[in-house]
């Protein structure tokens, strides 16, 4: 019997990942109630994205466990386990769109969670429920582009495209990993803002995992740092300073300019409380 856990979007308990014989992640204790919006920071190598890719069940824990909208991804085969991924939706930094398909072919891929098999194969030679995919398009400033193929498409647009497919999938959990990391900084504002809005809409719990330390004074309710694949730090975003940064990035400290970012955060969080 698999237990189901409604309190909390994600949960993880004792959680540890291997490939081969390191441990990406380790002894990870990490509860995000429903509705949340969070940002994952850390510096390279930290376990950001097997966070994510065991969080969406690609990927299973070899200690402990993880719910994922109250599954125990290690128990998940077959029917359920297809179940969990289409409430589960993802973004990659890059190849979120197949190159080979039309823009309004990638948007739709958001309703194969919804339709049967012969639909689905139905749409690649005539498009289903076009005029949702048309309205979605709409909302994320790209109708004019329905037909267009992905490569016709910049970067940001591409990511755009993206998130409309996510409006057609309606997920209960949004995954966005380093979603913004190849765009400009006005950009990437664009795309977060997109998406925190489209989590805020349906009701779905958003995780991002951010390069661009710039984009935390937005939207995020809390924070968590990792480092060494371990939960270095827990909490909202106005409590990161510039100690707490050099703790969590190390080496990578200067060379990301994070002084600058630190007090740009600490002057938001101060705006906020006045």
């Amino acid at each position: 019997m698999v237990e189901v856990v409604t309190e909390a979007a994600v949960l993880l308990e004792h959680a540890a990942v291997r490939f081969g014989s390191t441990t990406v992640l380790a002894d990870l204790d990490v509860t995000v109630p429903a509705g949340q919006r969070v940002a994952v920071i850390g510096p390279s190598g930290a376990g950001k994205t097997t966070l994510f890719r065991a969080i969406a069940a690609i990927l299973k824990p070899h200690e402990g466990r993880i719910l994922t909208l109250g599954q125990d991804t290690a128990r998940l085969r077959g029917r359920r386990l297809r179940k969990l991924r289409a409430d589960v939706g993802l973004i990659y930094q890059n190849d979120n769109l197949i190159p080979q398909l039309r823009v309004v072919h990638n948007v739709l891929m958001g309703r194969l969670g919804h339709w049967s098999l012969p639909r689905a194969l139905l749409s690649l030679l005539w498009p289903q429920e076009l005029e949702r995919a048309r309205t979605a398009l709409r909302q994320v400033e790209l109708e004019p582009r329905l037909w267009a193929m992905p490569g016709e498409l910049s970067g940001g647009q591409q990511q755009r495209v993206a998130i409309a497919r996510l409006m057609l999938q309606q997920p209960r959990l949004m995954l966005a990993d380093e979603p913004v990391s190849q765009l400009d900084i006005r950009l990437g504002r664009d795309v977060i803002d997109l998406l925190a809005n489209l989590a805020a809409a349906q009701g779905a719990t958003l995780m991002v995992n951010l390069h661009s330390l710039e984009l935390l004074d937005t939207h995020f309710q809390r924070v968590i740092a990792l480092r060494d694949g371990r939960l270095l730090w827990d909490g909202p975003v106005g409590d990161l300073d510039r100690r707490l940064l050099q703790e969590i990035y190390g080496a990578e400290y200067r060379a990301l300019k994070l002084d600058a970012i630190a007090d740009r955060v600490a002057a938001g969080a101060a705006a906020e409380q006045s």
